[in-house]
Protein backbone atom coordinates (compact mmCIF):
# COMPACT_ATOMS: atom_id res chain seq x y z
CA UNK A 1 0.00 0.00 0.00
CA UNK A 2 0.99 3.35 -0.91
CA UNK A 3 -0.74 6.78 -0.71
CA UNK A 4 0.43 10.45 -1.98
CA UNK A 5 -0.83 13.95 -1.56
CA UNK A 6 -0.01 16.12 -4.37
CA UNK A 7 -0.85 19.68 -4.29
CA UNK A 8 -2.42 21.92 -7.50
CA UNK A 9 0.30 24.64 -7.20
CA UNK A 10 -1.48 27.58 -9.53
CA UNK A 11 0.98 30.14 -7.42
CA UNK A 12 4.36 30.50 -6.49
CA UNK A 13 3.35 30.77 -3.03
CA UNK A 14 -0.13 30.84 -1.45
CA UNK A 15 -1.76 33.74 0.61
CA UNK A 16 -5.06 34.66 2.62
CA UNK A 17 -8.50 33.87 1.23
CA UNK A 18 -6.63 31.23 -1.30
CA UNK A 19 -8.19 27.88 -1.93
CA UNK A 20 -5.65 24.73 -1.68
CA UNK A 21 -6.68 22.08 -3.21
CA UNK A 22 -5.06 18.67 -4.74
CA UNK A 23 -5.75 15.05 -4.53
CA UNK A 24 -4.93 12.00 -2.63
CA UNK A 25 -3.80 8.99 -4.56
CA UNK A 26 -4.06 5.32 -2.87
CA UNK A 27 -2.33 2.48 -4.67
CA UNK A 28 -3.44 -0.54 -3.14
CA UNK A 29 -1.83 -3.88 -4.41
CA UNK A 30 -4.89 -5.94 -2.43
CA UNK A 31 -7.76 -5.81 -0.39
CA UNK A 32 -7.21 -3.42 2.30
CA UNK A 33 -9.50 -2.41 5.30
CA UNK A 34 -9.47 1.11 6.05
CA UNK A 35 -11.59 3.33 8.57
CA UNK A 36 -11.10 6.82 7.04
CA UNK A 37 -8.84 9.04 4.78
CA UNK A 38 -8.26 12.64 6.75
CA UNK A 39 -6.07 15.18 5.14
CA UNK A 40 -5.02 18.47 7.31
CA UNK A 41 -3.98 21.64 6.63
CA UNK A 42 -1.35 22.86 9.09
CA UNK A 43 0.77 25.73 9.77
CA UNK A 44 3.34 25.22 13.35
CA UNK A 45 5.52 28.17 14.74
CA UNK A 46 8.53 25.99 16.04
CA UNK A 47 11.12 27.12 18.34
CA UNK A 48 14.38 25.10 20.46
CA UNK A 49 16.73 26.84 22.29
CA UNK A 50 19.28 25.94 24.42
CA UNK A 51 20.07 27.85 28.02
CA UNK A 52 23.18 27.92 30.11
CA UNK A 53 24.31 24.83 32.06
CA UNK A 54 22.48 24.35 35.26
CA UNK A 55 25.51 23.56 37.79
CA UNK A 56 22.89 21.94 40.73
CA UNK A 57 21.54 19.24 38.47
CA UNK A 58 22.40 15.44 38.27
CA UNK A 59 24.61 16.39 34.86
CA UNK A 60 25.86 20.17 35.46
CA UNK A 61 27.37 19.20 32.17
CA UNK A 62 24.15 19.36 30.17
CA UNK A 63 22.55 22.08 29.11
CA UNK A 64 18.64 22.93 29.50
CA UNK A 65 17.02 22.59 26.15
CA UNK A 66 13.19 23.79 25.40
CA UNK A 67 11.28 22.91 22.96
CA UNK A 68 8.02 25.10 22.26
CA UNK A 69 5.33 24.68 19.16
CA UNK A 70 2.60 26.35 18.54
CA UNK A 71 0.40 25.21 15.89
CA UNK A 72 -1.02 28.52 14.14
CA UNK A 73 -3.30 26.30 11.78
CA UNK A 74 -5.42 23.09 11.98
CA UNK A 75 -8.13 22.23 9.31
CA UNK A 76 -9.51 18.99 8.56
CA UNK A 77 -11.36 17.17 5.79
CA UNK A 78 -12.22 13.43 5.39
CA UNK A 79 -12.26 12.82 2.04
CA UNK A 80 -13.01 8.87 2.49
CA UNK A 81 -15.59 7.95 3.37
CA UNK A 82 -18.10 10.67 1.88
CA UNK A 83 -20.56 12.31 4.13
CA UNK A 84 -23.52 10.03 2.53
CA UNK A 85 -21.45 6.90 3.90
CA UNK A 86 -20.46 8.63 6.78
CA UNK A 87 -24.81 9.47 7.39
CA UNK A 88 -25.41 5.69 6.70
CA UNK A 89 -22.64 3.74 9.04
CA UNK A 90 -21.20 3.84 13.01
CA UNK A 91 -18.34 5.95 13.35
CA UNK A 92 -16.11 2.82 14.12
CA UNK A 93 -16.81 1.48 10.70
CA UNK A 94 -14.51 0.10 8.37
CA UNK A 95 -14.43 -0.35 4.52
CA UNK A 96 -12.51 -3.06 2.75
CA UNK A 97 -11.11 -1.09 -0.78
CA UNK A 98 -10.01 -3.28 -3.78
CA UNK A 99 -6.80 -3.57 -5.00
CA UNK A 100 -5.72 -0.76 -7.73
CA UNK A 101 -5.70 3.18 -7.99
CA UNK A 102 -7.76 5.55 -5.53
CA UNK A 103 -8.15 9.22 -5.90
CA UNK A 104 -9.45 11.90 -3.70
CA UNK A 105 -9.92 15.33 -4.20
CA UNK A 106 -9.57 18.18 -1.42
CA UNK A 107 -10.37 21.82 -1.25
CA UNK A 108 -9.21 24.01 1.64
CA UNK A 109 -9.64 28.22 2.26
CA UNK A 110 -6.58 29.43 4.16
CA UNK A 111 -7.96 32.11 6.91
CA UNK A 112 -6.64 35.35 7.79
CA UNK A 113 -5.82 35.02 11.47
CA UNK A 114 -4.02 32.02 13.19
CA UNK A 115 -5.92 29.68 15.46
CA UNK A 116 -3.43 28.75 17.74
CA UNK A 117 -6.19 28.79 20.84
CA UNK A 118 -8.26 26.30 19.84
CA UNK A 119 -5.89 23.70 18.32
CA UNK A 120 -3.07 22.94 20.76
CA UNK A 121 -3.67 19.35 21.84
CA UNK A 122 -0.74 17.74 20.85
CA UNK A 123 0.64 15.23 23.40
CA UNK A 124 3.31 13.17 23.11
CA UNK A 125 4.65 10.58 26.32
CA UNK A 126 8.24 11.00 27.22
CA UNK A 127 9.07 14.26 25.19
CA UNK A 128 8.73 17.48 26.61
CA UNK A 129 6.86 19.01 23.31
CA UNK A 130 4.38 21.96 25.30
CA UNK A 131 1.39 23.29 23.32
CA UNK A 132 1.18 26.30 24.98
CA UNK A 133 -2.24 25.95 26.94
CA UNK A 134 -1.98 29.34 29.08
CA UNK A 135 -4.28 31.44 27.02
CA UNK A 136 -2.21 34.32 28.00
CA UNK A 137 0.79 33.38 26.53
CA UNK A 138 -0.63 33.19 23.25
CA UNK A 139 -1.38 36.12 20.44
CA UNK A 140 -3.91 35.57 17.78
CA UNK A 141 -2.50 37.95 14.61
CA UNK A 142 -2.93 37.36 11.10
CA UNK A 143 -0.69 34.16 9.59
CA UNK A 144 2.65 35.08 9.41
CA UNK A 145 4.91 34.37 6.71
CA UNK A 146 6.74 30.91 5.87
CA UNK A 147 10.36 31.28 7.89
CA UNK A 148 13.63 29.33 7.55
CA UNK A 149 17.29 30.12 8.00
CA UNK A 150 17.77 29.20 11.59
CA UNK A 151 18.17 25.38 11.15
CA UNK A 152 16.98 23.30 14.83
CA UNK A 153 16.29 27.06 15.99
CA UNK A 154 13.09 28.35 14.39
CA UNK A 155 11.08 27.64 11.92
CA UNK A 156 7.63 28.58 10.56
CA UNK A 157 5.86 26.08 7.99
CA UNK A 158 3.25 25.26 6.35
CA UNK A 159 1.91 22.23 4.79
CA UNK A 160 -1.21 20.00 4.03
CA UNK A 161 -0.81 16.08 5.38
CA UNK A 162 -3.01 12.91 4.48
CA UNK A 163 -3.35 10.22 7.03
CA UNK A 164 -4.76 6.55 5.91
CA UNK A 165 -6.44 5.37 9.19
CA UNK A 166 -6.30 1.51 9.69
CA UNK A 167 -9.17 0.04 11.40
CA UNK A 168 -6.40 -2.21 13.74
CA UNK A 169 -4.49 -0.64 16.57
CA UNK A 170 -1.79 -2.96 15.51
CA UNK A 171 -0.97 -1.37 11.96
CA UNK A 172 0.33 1.87 11.08
CA UNK A 173 -1.30 4.33 9.95
CA UNK A 174 -0.30 5.51 6.27
CA UNK A 175 1.24 9.26 5.69
CA UNK A 176 2.09 11.81 3.61
CA UNK A 177 3.37 15.61 3.33
CA UNK A 178 3.85 17.99 1.11
CA UNK A 179 4.61 21.47 2.37
CA UNK A 180 4.20 24.86 0.86
CA UNK A 181 5.27 28.83 1.31
CA UNK A 182 2.60 31.20 2.54
CA UNK A 183 2.80 35.20 2.17
CA UNK A 184 0.16 37.30 4.28
CA UNK A 185 -2.20 39.63 2.53
CA UNK A 186 -1.20 42.93 4.35
CA UNK A 187 -2.77 44.91 6.93
CA UNK A 188 -4.90 47.75 6.08
CA UNK A 189 -3.03 50.75 5.11
CA UNK A 190 -2.99 54.13 6.33
CA UNK A 191 -4.60 57.06 3.47
CA UNK A 192 -1.32 58.51 2.19
CA UNK A 193 -0.64 61.84 3.48
CA UNK A 194 2.75 63.91 2.91
CA UNK A 195 3.75 63.46 6.34
CA UNK A 196 7.50 62.59 6.65
CA UNK A 197 9.40 61.06 9.61
CA UNK A 198 13.39 61.59 9.55
CA UNK A 199 16.64 61.18 11.60
CA UNK A 200 19.01 63.77 11.28
CA UNK A 201 22.59 64.26 12.07
CA UNK A 202 24.63 67.46 12.40
CA UNK A 203 28.54 67.74 12.09
CA UNK A 204 31.31 70.41 11.76
CA UNK A 205 34.43 70.01 9.29
CA UNK A 206 37.90 70.81 10.32
CA UNK A 207 38.87 74.14 9.13
CA UNK A 208 42.20 74.88 7.40
CA UNK A 209 43.32 70.93 6.18
CA UNK A 210 45.10 70.67 3.26
CA UNK A 211 43.46 69.20 0.10
CA UNK A 212 44.70 65.85 -0.79
CA UNK A 213 48.85 66.03 -1.72
CA UNK A 214 49.97 65.86 -4.86
CA UNK A 215 53.38 67.17 -6.68
CA UNK A 216 52.75 71.03 -7.09
CA UNK A 217 55.35 73.67 -8.34
CA UNK A 218 56.17 76.47 -6.33
CA UNK A 219 53.58 78.78 -7.57
CA UNK A 220 50.83 76.30 -7.17
CA UNK A 221 51.86 76.00 -3.91
CA UNK A 222 51.84 79.04 -2.65
CA UNK A 223 48.24 79.80 -4.24
CA UNK A 224 46.92 76.49 -2.33
CA UNK A 225 48.24 77.80 0.63
CA UNK A 226 46.88 81.06 0.21
CA UNK A 227 43.20 79.64 -0.65
CA UNK A 228 43.70 77.00 2.21
CA UNK A 229 44.31 80.53 4.59
CA UNK A 230 41.55 82.17 3.34
CA UNK A 231 38.99 79.56 3.55
CA UNK A 232 39.13 78.78 7.32
CA UNK A 233 35.57 78.72 7.86
CA UNK A 234 34.83 74.84 7.46
CA UNK A 235 31.01 73.87 6.40
CA UNK A 236 28.89 72.68 9.28
CA UNK A 237 26.48 70.28 7.75
CA UNK A 238 22.87 68.61 8.64
CA UNK A 239 21.88 65.52 7.14
CA UNK A 240 17.98 64.27 7.23
CA UNK A 241 16.93 60.28 6.18
CA UNK A 242 13.26 60.99 5.59
CA UNK A 243 10.80 58.07 4.42
CA UNK A 244 6.79 58.89 4.56
CA UNK A 245 4.72 58.58 8.00
CA UNK A 246 4.09 56.01 8.66
CA UNK A 247 7.81 54.41 7.75
CA UNK A 248 6.18 51.39 5.74
CA UNK A 249 8.53 49.13 3.56
CA UNK A 250 7.27 46.96 0.84
CA UNK A 251 8.44 43.70 -0.61
CA UNK A 252 9.25 44.17 -3.73
CA UNK A 253 9.87 47.46 -4.49
CA UNK A 254 12.52 50.13 -3.87
CA UNK A 255 12.73 52.23 -0.79
CA UNK A 256 10.61 55.11 -0.78
CA UNK A 257 12.98 57.29 1.33
CA UNK A 258 14.75 60.79 0.75
CA UNK A 259 17.86 61.86 1.61
CA UNK A 260 19.13 65.89 2.28
CA UNK A 261 22.04 67.30 2.83
CA UNK A 262 21.61 71.39 4.00
CA UNK A 263 24.96 73.27 4.26
CA UNK A 264 24.34 75.61 7.48
CA UNK A 265 26.81 78.28 7.25
CA UNK A 266 28.43 80.74 4.71
CA UNK A 267 31.48 78.96 3.48
CA UNK A 268 32.56 78.80 -0.23
CA UNK A 269 33.35 75.31 0.21
CA UNK A 270 31.63 72.56 -1.36
CA UNK A 271 30.05 69.19 0.22
CA UNK A 272 30.89 66.19 -1.75
CA UNK A 273 28.81 62.32 -0.94
CA UNK A 274 31.93 60.02 -1.02
CA UNK A 275 30.16 56.72 -0.22
CA UNK A 276 26.13 55.57 0.50
CA UNK A 277 25.46 52.51 2.21
CA UNK A 278 21.55 51.52 2.73
CA UNK A 279 21.25 48.73 4.69
CA UNK A 280 17.94 46.76 5.87
CA UNK A 281 18.42 45.21 9.65
CA UNK A 282 16.06 42.23 10.67
CA UNK A 283 15.61 41.46 14.31
CA UNK A 284 14.20 37.91 15.00
CA UNK A 285 12.86 37.39 18.74
CA UNK A 286 12.57 33.95 19.32
CA UNK A 287 11.52 32.36 22.48
CA UNK A 288 11.21 28.86 23.75
CA UNK A 289 9.59 29.05 27.31
CA UNK A 290 11.97 30.94 29.44
CA UNK A 291 14.73 31.32 27.21
CA UNK A 292 15.02 33.93 25.15
CA UNK A 293 17.02 34.68 22.04
CA UNK A 294 17.21 37.81 19.34
CA UNK A 295 19.12 36.54 15.82
CA UNK A 296 20.20 39.91 14.20
CA UNK A 297 20.43 39.58 9.83
CA UNK A 298 20.59 42.24 7.21
CA UNK A 299 20.52 42.99 3.80
CA UNK A 300 22.58 45.38 1.94
CA UNK A 301 20.30 47.04 -0.67
CA UNK A 302 22.74 49.74 -1.94
CA UNK A 303 26.56 50.07 -1.11
CA UNK A 304 28.76 52.69 -3.15
CA UNK A 305 31.95 54.40 -2.83
CA UNK A 306 34.42 56.54 -4.40
CA UNK A 307 31.57 58.94 -5.80
CA UNK A 308 33.06 61.99 -5.13
CA UNK A 309 29.68 63.61 -6.12
CA UNK A 310 29.30 67.16 -5.40
CA UNK A 311 25.76 68.51 -3.51
CA UNK A 312 25.27 72.06 -4.55
CA UNK A 313 27.95 74.77 -5.21
CA UNK A 314 29.65 77.48 -3.66
CA UNK A 315 27.40 80.50 -4.35
CA UNK A 316 24.26 78.23 -2.71
CA UNK A 317 23.32 80.30 0.79
CA UNK A 318 23.03 78.83 4.36
CA UNK A 319 20.01 76.56 4.83
CA UNK A 320 19.67 75.59 1.37
CA UNK A 321 18.09 72.09 1.35
CA UNK A 322 19.73 69.95 -1.46
CA UNK A 323 18.30 66.26 -1.91
CA UNK A 324 20.44 63.83 -3.41
CA UNK A 325 19.67 62.20 -6.14
CA UNK A 326 17.71 59.20 -5.93
CA UNK A 327 18.63 56.97 -8.81
CA UNK A 328 21.01 56.22 -6.44
CA UNK A 329 18.30 53.32 -5.01
CA UNK A 330 15.41 54.00 -6.14
CA UNK A 331 15.41 51.01 -8.86
CA UNK A 332 16.44 48.82 -6.53
CA UNK A 333 13.82 46.32 -4.79
CA UNK A 334 13.83 44.75 -1.75
CA UNK A 335 15.15 41.14 -1.81
CA UNK A 336 12.92 38.19 -2.31
CA UNK A 337 14.06 37.03 0.86
CA UNK A 338 12.86 39.68 3.10
CA UNK A 339 9.38 38.60 4.88
CA UNK A 340 7.00 41.10 6.37
CA UNK A 341 6.81 42.10 9.89
CA UNK A 342 4.72 39.66 11.65
CA UNK A 343 4.73 38.24 15.66
CA UNK A 344 3.37 35.15 16.73
CA UNK A 345 3.62 33.36 20.12
CA UNK A 346 6.86 32.14 19.75
CA UNK A 347 8.79 34.30 17.11
CA UNK A 348 8.35 37.89 16.11
CA UNK A 349 10.47 39.84 13.39
CA UNK A 350 10.71 43.74 12.99
CA UNK A 351 13.00 45.87 11.39
CA UNK A 352 15.02 49.00 11.28
CA UNK A 353 16.70 50.88 8.21
CA UNK A 354 20.05 52.09 8.36
CA UNK A 355 21.78 54.65 5.62
CA UNK A 356 25.28 55.49 5.98
CA UNK A 357 26.63 58.66 4.19
CA UNK A 358 30.35 59.09 3.56
CA UNK A 359 30.66 63.13 3.15
CA UNK A 360 33.82 65.25 2.51
CA UNK A 361 34.02 68.94 1.34
CA UNK A 362 36.32 71.09 -0.57
CA UNK A 363 36.56 72.38 -4.44
CA UNK A 364 36.43 70.26 -7.62
CA UNK A 365 39.13 68.55 -8.30
CA UNK A 366 40.41 70.14 -4.42
CA UNK A 367 38.72 67.82 -2.27
CA UNK A 368 40.20 67.95 1.51
CA UNK A 369 41.03 64.33 3.44
CA UNK A 370 38.78 64.77 5.56
CA UNK A 371 36.14 61.67 5.67
CA UNK A 372 32.88 61.79 8.04
CA UNK A 373 30.40 58.95 7.77
CA UNK A 374 27.10 59.41 9.05
CA UNK A 375 24.61 56.38 10.27
CA UNK A 376 21.09 56.98 10.52
CA UNK A 377 18.76 54.75 11.52
CA UNK A 378 14.94 54.29 10.93
CA UNK A 379 12.42 51.84 12.80
CA UNK A 380 10.41 50.57 9.87
CA UNK A 381 7.38 47.76 9.30
CA UNK A 382 7.56 45.87 6.04
CA UNK A 383 4.52 45.05 4.22
CA UNK A 384 4.04 41.84 1.64
CA UNK A 385 2.78 44.46 -1.27
CA UNK A 386 -0.28 42.10 -1.42
CA UNK A 387 -3.43 44.29 -1.68
CA UNK A 388 -6.77 42.91 0.06
CA UNK A 389 -9.49 42.90 -2.35
CA UNK A 390 -11.65 45.25 -2.87
CA UNK A 391 -14.30 43.37 -1.84
CA UNK A 392 -12.94 42.66 1.80
CA UNK A 393 -12.50 46.91 1.90
CA UNK A 394 -15.35 47.64 1.38
CA UNK A 395 -16.59 45.12 4.23
CA UNK A 396 -14.58 46.60 6.77
CA UNK A 397 -15.77 49.83 5.85
CA UNK A 398 -19.68 48.45 6.59
CA UNK A 399 -18.95 46.21 9.17
CA UNK A 400 -15.96 47.07 11.09
CA UNK A 401 -16.09 51.03 10.82
CA UNK A 402 -13.43 53.60 9.46
CA UNK A 403 -10.69 51.76 7.38
CA UNK A 404 -8.38 55.26 8.19
CA UNK A 405 -8.76 54.09 11.75
CA UNK A 406 -7.99 50.43 11.69
CA UNK A 407 -5.01 51.13 9.54
CA UNK A 408 -3.82 53.28 12.23
CA UNK A 409 -3.88 50.89 14.87
CA UNK A 410 -2.48 47.78 12.67
CA UNK A 411 0.41 50.02 11.34
CA UNK A 412 1.03 51.75 14.73
CA UNK A 413 3.87 49.60 16.77
CA UNK A 414 1.82 47.40 19.07
CA UNK A 415 3.56 48.18 21.91
CA UNK A 416 4.13 51.94 21.75
CA UNK A 417 1.43 54.40 21.95
CA UNK A 418 2.22 56.89 19.05
CA UNK A 419 0.70 60.61 18.88
CA UNK A 420 -0.88 61.66 15.57
CA UNK A 421 2.20 63.58 14.73
CA UNK A 422 5.34 62.02 16.28
CA UNK A 423 8.87 64.29 17.49
CA UNK A 424 10.98 62.91 14.31
CA UNK A 425 8.08 63.78 11.67
CA UNK A 426 7.28 66.15 9.52
CA UNK A 427 4.30 67.96 8.51
CA UNK A 428 3.60 68.73 4.63
CA UNK A 429 5.28 72.17 4.88
CA UNK A 430 8.50 71.21 6.73
CA UNK A 431 9.66 72.15 10.19
CA UNK A 432 9.44 75.91 11.21
CA UNK A 433 12.21 75.48 13.68
CA UNK A 434 14.87 72.94 14.19
CA UNK A 435 13.39 70.21 15.52
CA UNK A 436 14.52 68.00 18.93
CA UNK A 437 15.70 64.85 19.12
CA UNK A 438 12.74 62.38 19.49
CA UNK A 439 12.19 58.75 19.58
CA UNK A 440 14.14 56.63 16.71
CA UNK A 441 15.66 60.64 15.97
CA UNK A 442 19.71 59.94 16.01
CA UNK A 443 21.29 62.49 18.06
CA UNK A 444 22.41 65.87 17.19
CA UNK A 445 25.85 67.45 17.65
CA UNK A 446 25.19 71.35 17.70
CA UNK A 447 28.23 72.41 18.57
CA UNK A 448 31.21 70.29 16.47
CA UNK A 449 32.08 66.65 15.06
CA UNK A 450 29.82 63.60 16.68
CA UNK A 451 31.79 61.72 18.72
CA UNK A 452 32.75 58.01 17.47
CA UNK A 453 29.94 55.37 18.38
CA UNK A 454 28.16 52.47 16.88
CA UNK A 455 24.22 52.07 16.06
CA UNK A 456 22.81 51.31 19.02
CA UNK A 457 20.52 48.45 19.31
CA UNK A 458 16.95 48.29 20.40
CA UNK A 459 16.67 46.64 23.95
CA UNK A 460 12.77 45.45 23.55
CA UNK A 461 11.46 42.60 23.23
CA UNK A 462 8.52 41.53 21.01
CA UNK A 463 7.12 39.31 23.72
CA UNK A 464 5.44 40.43 26.62
CA UNK A 465 7.02 39.08 30.17
CA UNK A 466 5.85 36.08 31.65
CA UNK A 467 5.90 34.61 35.15
CA UNK A 468 9.30 33.52 36.26
CA UNK A 469 11.36 35.59 34.15
CA UNK A 470 13.33 37.23 36.73
CA UNK A 471 16.18 39.49 35.52
CA UNK A 472 14.88 39.77 31.48
CA UNK A 473 14.40 43.23 30.36
CA UNK A 474 11.21 43.51 28.57
CA UNK A 475 10.41 47.27 27.37
CA UNK A 476 7.32 47.91 26.40
CA UNK A 477 5.02 44.26 27.02
CA UNK A 478 3.45 44.16 23.65
CA UNK A 479 -0.68 43.02 24.29
CA UNK A 480 -1.71 40.10 23.25
CA UNK A 481 -4.38 40.84 21.46
CA UNK A 482 -3.81 41.70 17.85
CA UNK A 483 -4.28 45.23 16.74
CA UNK A 484 -7.50 45.75 14.21
CA UNK A 485 -7.37 43.44 11.43
CA UNK A 486 -9.20 41.47 8.83
CA UNK A 487 -12.11 39.01 10.60
CA UNK A 488 -12.20 35.58 9.12
CA UNK A 489 -15.87 35.76 9.19
CA UNK A 490 -15.43 38.31 6.60
CA UNK A 491 -13.77 35.85 3.97
CA UNK A 492 -16.61 33.17 3.45
CA UNK A 493 -18.09 35.13 0.81
CA UNK A 494 -14.98 37.40 -0.40
CA UNK A 495 -12.79 35.61 -3.14
CA UNK A 496 -8.92 34.93 -3.72
CA UNK A 497 -6.89 38.07 -4.62
CA UNK A 498 -6.64 38.66 -8.43
CA UNK A 499 -4.10 41.63 -7.89
CA UNK A 500 -0.01 41.42 -8.28
CA UNK A 501 1.80 38.65 -6.04
CA UNK A 502 5.08 39.58 -5.28
CA UNK A 503 8.06 37.03 -5.47
CA UNK A 504 8.96 35.67 -1.62
CA UNK A 505 11.51 32.81 -1.15
CA UNK A 506 12.66 32.24 2.43
CA UNK A 507 16.32 30.97 2.64
CA UNK A 508 17.33 27.48 3.10
CA UNK A 509 18.54 26.20 6.25
CA UNK A 510 22.34 25.96 5.62
CA UNK A 511 24.20 24.63 8.42
CA UNK A 512 25.19 27.37 10.86
CA UNK A 513 23.15 29.84 8.22
CA UNK A 514 21.58 32.84 9.35
CA UNK A 515 18.60 35.43 7.66
CA UNK A 516 19.30 36.81 4.62
CA UNK A 517 22.55 37.53 2.58
CA UNK A 518 24.15 39.27 5.99
CA UNK A 519 25.83 38.21 9.38
CA UNK A 520 23.82 36.77 12.08
CA UNK A 521 24.36 37.98 15.75
CA UNK A 522 22.39 36.75 18.78
CA UNK A 523 21.48 37.83 22.35
CA UNK A 524 20.24 35.26 24.91
CA UNK A 525 18.32 35.79 27.92
CA UNK A 526 16.80 33.70 30.44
Amino acid sequence: MAVRIQLDRPYNHFTNLDYISGRVTLNLTSDTSISAVVVKLEGESRTRLAGPRTPYSDRPDRKKTELEIHKLLYKTQTVFPSKEIQSHTSGNSSFTLGPGTHEYAFQFKIPFNNDCLTSNSLHIAGLRLDMISDPNMHVKRTLPPSLSGFPGEAEIKYYVKVTVVRPQFYKENFRDFSDFKFFPIEPPRQPATKEERYARRQHNFTAGLAPYPKKKGLFEALKARNSSAASLTAPRVSVDVRLPNPPILTCNEPLPIRVIVQKQNESPEVIFLQMLQIELIGYTDIRAHDLRRTEVGSWVIRSVSNLAKPLGSPTDPAGKDIVVDSSLWDRLPLPNTVAPSFQTCNIARHYELEVRLGLSYGTPGNIKPELIVLPLRHQVEVFSGIAPPEALIAAMRAGAGSLAAAATAATAKPSLQQPPMPPNSLPPGGPSVPPAAGPGLAPIYPGGPPMPESPVTPSYSQFPPQAGDAGTAIHPPVPDVAPPSYEDAMADEIGPVDGPRRDYNPPPSPPGGGIGNGDRKSRLST
